[in-house]
């Protein structure tokens, strides 16, 4: 279980629903006593921890839980928009395991909660494999191949090519690919997800044919088995 403080709805959502698209149990809350409250009664595995709040600073929120026996060791991430270096200092010098600025990208986000579980608890995540015809990707290391010969990828080609293997058949629109991978209030066009499925393929080769262009709607990975 996996919970998340933060007061503004629409970011609340957004990332509770991202989250149980990747297959965690999440709950959502807005306020602390009502995260104090829900810890009382089930202890999560991790804590995504918006640093400000209207009620009480993120920063007072994760030294009471420090200063607890029972989430002393808690897995924290705080998600806030104070991202300068000495914000990020802070926060870490506080306890925080890890600090990501907003805006920030979901597949970003997720891959960072997933190192944090396996830093935390282990994980046989490290042996996971993904292929797609002639694309095997390895998640933990980052690694690409197109029939065999390892192919080198931007961050934002990566995480595509990563959600559309892993939700192979599902047709994404531009927009829902903007939100998931550029972050929930990316000001850019559509047009930027066909720059990046353009190169993605590029680099692919042959193997770029198994990105399909659904016209008039978006994009999907196609024929192929996921191991």
């Amino acid at each position: 279980m996996i919970y998340m403080l933060e007061d503004e709805e629409g970011i609340r959502n957004f990332v509770i629903y991202a989250l149980k698209s990747s297959g965690f149990e999440a709950e959502g809350f807005e306020t602390p006593p009502a995260l104090y409250e829900a810890i009382e009664e089930e202890l999560p595995e991790l804590l995504l921890l918006d640093r400000m709040l209207p009620e009480e600073d993120g920063l007072e929120v994760l030294k009471k839980l420090r200063s607890a026996p029972g989430t002393r060791k808690l897995p924290v991430i705080m998600l806030t928009a104070k991202g300068t270096e000495l914000d990020k200092v802070e926060g870490l010098d506080n306890g925080a395991d890890d600090y990501i600025a907003k805006p920030f990208g979901t597949m970003e986000l997720i891959s960072r909660i997933k190192a944090l579980l396996r830093r935390t608890y282990g994980s046989s995540a490290d042996t996971e494999k993904l292929s797609l015809g002639g694309i095997t990707v390895y998640p933990s290391k980052h690694e690409v191949f197109a029939d065999g010969e390892k192919v080198n990828l931007t961050l934002k080609e990566y995480d595509l090519l990563l959600m559309l293997m892993r939700n192979r058949g599902q047709v994404f629109s531009r927009d829902s690919l903007l939100r998931e991978i550029w972050g929930y209030d990316f000001a850019g066009e559509s047009r930027t997800v066909d720059v990046h499925v353009r190169t993605l393929r590029q680099k692919l080769g042959d193997c770029g044919e198994l990105i399909e262009t659904i016209r008039g709607v978006g994009y999907k990975a196609g024929d192929g088995s996921i191991d």
